[in-house]
C-alpha cells in the first residue's frame, strides 16, 4: 500500500541577506508591501527587518512597472498586505534572483505521515509530495517519518534496501517515491 508524505510550510522562511549595518545575514518578512506611484509607473517593494538589529530592506517586487498591467486584483492584495502574497512572493524564483536572496526554511516546515502505522510493516512504498518548493535531504525526510537515525537510512542506500528513482543522497525539492525494506 502506498503511503503519502506531505512537506508542507509552517510559517514563512527567513531570508538570507547580508544586513548593511550589523553584519548579520537573516531577515524576517514582516509581511508589509510599500507601493509608490509616479504617475503611470509603480514600484513595489516587500519589507522584511534583520532579525539582529531590526533594520528594514526593501526587496523589490515590481519596478517601475506600467499600473494597467498590473492586475487590479494583485493590487487590492499589495494595498491589504496579504499574507499569502508575502509567500508567493518570497517563493518567486524573479523575485528571489532580483534581489540575490536566499531562503532559509529551517525550522519553517513540517513531516506530515498521516500516521504511525507504516512503522511496522517489513515494506513501505512512500510518496513524498511538497506543498511549496523546499529544498530538504530525502535522508533526513525519510529519517524522520520512519523514526530512524540518519546513519541508519544511509546504512539502509547503501545495502540497496532503500531505493528510489531520483538520487536521495543530495537535496530536493520535488515530488518523489521511495521503497523501504526493513
Amino acid at each position: 500500500m502506498l503511503e503519502n508524505w506531505v512537506v508542507m510550510p509552517t510559517c514563512l522562511p527567513l531570508v538570507r541577506r547580508r544586513c548593511h549595518v550589523c553584519a548579520s545575514d537573516r531577515f524576517r518578512a514582516s509581511g508589509k508591501f510599500r507601493v509608490n506611484a509616479h504617475h503611470k509607473l509603480i514600484d513595489v517593494w516587500l519589507l522584511a527587518l534583520c532579525t539582529a538589529c531590526g533594520e528594514t530592506v526593501k526587496l523589490t517586487v515590481l519596478e517601475r512597472t506600467h499600473v494597467r498591467s498590473v492586475r487590479p486584483e494583485l493590487l487590492d492584495r499589495l494595498h491589504d498586505n496579504d499574507p499569502g502574497l508575502t509567500a508567493e512572493l518570497l517563493r518567486d524564483p524573479v523575485v528571489q534572483r532580483r534581489n540575490r536572496i536566499a531562503l532559509d526554511w529551517s525550522g519553517a516546515w513540517r513531516l506530515d505521515t498521516g500516521g504511525t502505522e507504516h512503522l511496522d510493516r517489513e515494506v513501505i512504498d512512500v510518496s513524498v509530495h511538497f506543498a511549496a518548493r523546499i529544498p530538504v535531504r530525502p535522508v533526513r525526510l525519510i529519517a524522520e517519518g520512519c523514526r530512524l537515525s540518519r546513519a541508519e537510512v544511509e546504512r539502509l542506500l547503501v545495502e540497496g534496501r532503500l531505493v528510489s528513482a531520483v538520487r536521495l543522497s543530495g537535496g530536493l525539492s520535488g515530488d518523489f517515491t521511495f521503497t523501504l525494506k526493513r
